[in-house]
């Protein structure tokens, strides 16, 4: 068997994504070109994704971003062997834009198409930072849409939810605090440079689902994000000055502490000795700093993508076509439709 070139196309939110990765004969995935254009920028103002917006700027964008991605790679179309996309979760119209694009080039190149999950994404481009995953993991994906526990045994063959937000996704929560202290959007980073000059136990705010009752595995961060707004309206009617700085730093603490805390007992009840931490808000200081910590306590090998590699690109779709074409799945059918609400058990659509 030769080395097989998958194209990978992500279009679920904001970002058009267009990665290129090589499959090797003995299975290892090898990163060739990872383009990303997004429309950030164009929804900060609302302080928040506005899928029409969202949409629009992936039609406008798609093909100079595929263009982009083959000349970092130095292939050419006719190069490809195997063509994967986002197919779900997502914004509907904003998959439909990436799925109809993938169609066309699988089409015309005569080439599979893999339709597949995008949280499995999320999973699969690690291997393209720290090489083969092991056949069992556990997956902490947490970003402004997803906030999940997945006990992963194959990245492209069988991906568990084991636990999941019950409201907000910690993403979402920081771009709602930040809009709370009047900081930019998106919230994460001015967030965690701002708790960088405060103080985390300077505010006791909630950490939600921790009881002895609650469910073990799953999140919520709405009863968060409210502490915040209570904290603020009533330091205001008093006439207080609020530190910004002690307030982000708080708010990030509660966040980090729960999210660690779960992510390692999980992988304690499960007896998975790796954890995996993607998405967009992996890339914060604080989670990574008390993830390190706490995995080193409790002897748990810690992996965690670059951050251009957390946040959605076409290169985490690609590695993760060519985890399914490596198990010889069957092609997805060129009616498959997008769907925003793709189960995560489903890797890819047959």
């Amino acid at each position: 068997m030769t080395d097989r070139i998958v194209l990978g196309i992500e279009s679920s939110c904001d970002e058009t994504g267009v990665g290129i990765v090589r499959l090797a004969d003995d299975g290892r995935v090898e990163l060739l070109a990872d383009a990303v254009a997004s429309s950030v920028d164009e929804h900060a103002r609302f302080g928040g994704v506005v899928p029409e917006i969202a949409s629009r700027a992936h039609l406008t964008a798609m093909a100079p971003t595929m263009q982009r991605a083959l000349e970092e790679s130095g292939l050419a179309l006719s190069d490809v062997d195997a063509v994967a996309v986002t197919a779900g979760p997502g914004l509907a119209g904003a998959l439909m834009v990436g799925v109809a694009s993938a169609k066309a080039y699988a089409s015309a190149l005569d080439v599979p198409l893999y339709g597949v999950n995008h949280l499995g994404g999320h999973v699969a481009v690690d291997a393209l930072e720290h090489g083969p995953l092991p056949e069992r993991c556990l997956a902490l994906l947490v970003s402004g849409g997803h906030s999940q526990l997945l006990l992963v045994e194959g990245v492209g063959e069988r991906i568990t939810e084991i636990g999941s937000t019950i409201d907000d996704a910690a993403g979402e929560a920081y771009d709602k605090v930040a809009r709370i202290l009047d900081l930019p959007y998106p919230g994460g980073p001015p967030i965690d440079e701002q708790a960088k000059l405060g103080n985390p136990e300077a505010i006791s705010f909630p950490r939600g689902l921790t009881g002895p009752r609650d469910a073990k595995y799953d999140f919520s961060f709405s009863g968060l994000k409210t502490a915040v707004a209570r904290y603020v309206e009533t330091e205001q009617r008093a006439g207080r000055e609020i530190s910004v700085p002690d307030v982000c730093a708080s708010f990030q603490e509660a966040v980090a502490d729960v999210l660690t805390a779960k992510a390692v007992r999980a992988a304690a009840d499960l007896e998975v000795d790796t954890l995996v931490i993607s998405g967009g808000v992996a890339a914060n200081s604080r989670l990574s700093e008390l993830a390190r910590q706490r995995c080193a306590e409790a002897g748990i090998t810690l992996r965690v993508p670059r951050p251009r590699l957390c946040t959605d690109n076409g290169a985490m779709i690609a590695a993760l076509g060519a985890h399914v074409l490596r198990t010889d799945a069957k092609p997805s059918p060129l009616d498959m439709p997008a769907n925003p609400g793709l189960p995560v058990g489903t890797i890819v659509v047959q």
